[in-house]
């Protein structure tokens, strides 16, 4: 008999996720199927939204083969019935404040980094580079951990250092950048482009740097079919992006410089997005997303 979810105590909520003890050394993690964007939740929930991360995170875990935070398997039966295929049972470790990003190509944030001052979170680049452009070699830009509502900053190796120590800072390093080598390798041998992560990590009590929270998923990572991919412009991406390109859309009507909450999402958009995540699963993972278990 699985526990109900409300034996367990709820210590906290994300933009995505819940989070319950379930004891001294273990958490609950479950993934929610809402979507945020321009640093709102949205009314409308992606359905198997929670679900694709999860699965895409348990399918990276075991397929980078570095320390993790898992505690058990998608079928746990710590997990309840009402969140199995959505659920992690997770060890509780001492998290690093800094948001871990590797960057194999230049967009986002990046972009405009680069655009202003030449370089990415202080590491210079080549003059010409453009949206899109494949770096040279992948590059460690950390980030401040923000909190809900306000954007991530980012910040220098030197910066990080200052928060965290020297020492930390180059292990954060070194291990975001072969995370990122594996799983560019992975996706590039399924046809896709990993254009740029973000990861967590956090030390157990034994001192060990652990990988934690999602891994490599489209919530956490920009992903880009390898067939379609133009240096010089914008990728489609494997993502939320429908649901931004909807939002600021005249369809939508909605004023992002209002403060007002977005409309709720059209069913087809919910859909087309729902979709796009399923198959940014099966495509890397060569798995069906079918196959992955579901709660009750």
């Amino acid at each position: 008999m699985r526990p109900p979810l409300h034996s367990y105590p709820h210590i906290g909520s994300g933009k995505v996720r819940e989070l319950y003890s379930i004891d001294d050394d273990t958490l609950l993690m479950v993934s929610t199927d809402r979507i945020s964007a321009y640093d709102y939740i949205l009314d409308t929930p992606i359905p198997d939204k929670g679900r694709v991360l999860t699965a895409m995170s348990f399918f990276w875990f075991d397929e980078l083969g570095v320390p993790n935070h898992l505690a058990g398997g998608p079928e746990d039966p710590r997990i309840p019935a009402e969140v199995v295929g959505r659920a992690m049972v997770v060890r509780k470790l001492d998290m690093v404040p800094v948001e871990c990003v590797a960057r194999g190509y230049l967009t986002g944030s990046g972009l405009i980094d680069y655009r202003a001052t030449g370089a990415v979170c202080g590491v210079e680049l080549p003059a010409g580079l453009v949206e899109a452009s494949r770096l040279p070699e992948p590059i460690f830009t950390p980030a401040t951990k923000a909190e809900f509502g306000d954007h991530d900053e980012n910040i220098s190796f030197d910066q990080t250092a200052q928060r965290v120590g020297a020492d930390v800072a180059t292990r954060l390093r070194e291990a975001t950048l072969d995370i990122y080598a594996t799983g560019a390798g992975v996706a590039e041998s399924r046809g896709i482009i990993l254009a740029d992560t973000k990861l967590e990590f956090g030390f157990d009590e034994e001192g060990t740097l652990v990988l934690a929270d999602e891994v490599l998923t489209p919530d956490s990572s920009r992903y880009w079919d390898a067939q379609t991919y133009t240096e010089g412009q914008v990728q489609p991406s494997f993502d939320k992006q429908i649901v931004r390109n909807w939002l600021t859309s005249p369809e939508s009507g909605w004023d992002r410089s209002s403060g007002e909450q977005p409309p709720s999402l059209p069913v087809d958009i919910a859909e087309r997005t729902r979709a796009r995540y399923i198959e940014a699963y099966e495509r890397i993972s060569g798995r069906s997303f079918a196959d992955w278990p579901k709660g009750v």
